[in-house]
């Protein structure tokens, strides 16, 4: 997926980085305590006493980390894929005799294609978030090298995203479009 979100892109770097560290310092303690270490002494006590505590604290502690490493795999896995999962809309009117329903992920193909076909562009991938009374839409689209970005922009705005209104049925569709070029030398698409 080539969307950018670079404030979480900094957050995953940073996180990483914290990461590097407790993983060096969890090393290092038990390089101590197998006596690798030639300057640390692993009979030394680490605080005064020499009591365990009760079994209880150990038990906590292990609870307590398993949370928060579990905790810590679901945050991990939500990085790699952080766009709403389509949503299955009711396209239904009053007295009708039947219902039609529609994935949201089927209007956005429609969308997708229907911007692919524009000469200047190269890739676009495109996701409907919400409900269907009050969607939002998310755009990727990579340009030709020499294609006139603003250009593009106003055609996605005036033709594309209008024409996706009235299929829908819907007045307003707020609209979040992330333009870039693709390399000169970049065969095929973004999927």
């Amino acid at each position: 997926m080539a969307y950018a979100n670079r404030p979480a892109r900094l957050n995953r770097t940073l996180l990483a980085l914290l990461g590097a560290a407790l993983v060096a310092a969890g090393a290092l303690a038990l390089a101590a305590w197998a006596g690798w270490l030639g300057r640390v002494d692993p009979g030394t006590p680490l605080v005064p006493g020499t009591a365990a505590p009760p079994t209880w604290v150990f038990w906590v502690v292990i609870t307590g980390a398993a949370i928060l490493g579990l905790l810590c795999l679901r945050w991990l896995l939500a990085q790699f894929f952080r766009m709403p999962k389509p949503e299955a809309w009711r396209m239904e009117t009053e007295g009708s005799a039947g219902r039609t329903v529609l994935s949201s992920r089927t209007a956005a193909s429609a969308l997708t294609a229907d911007i692919e076909s524009f000469g200047e562009v190269r890739a676009a991938e495109a996701w409907l978030a919400g409900p269907r009374a009050t969607p939002e839409l998310h755009l990727v689209v990579t340009a030709e090298p020499d294609a006139d970005i603003a250009r593009l922009r106003a055609r996605i705005h005036d033709e594309a995203v209008p024409r996706l209104c009235r299929a829908l049925e819907i007045g307003e569709l707020p609209v979040r479009l992330e333009l870039g070029f693709a390399d000169a030398g970049q065969r095929g698409r973004l999927r």
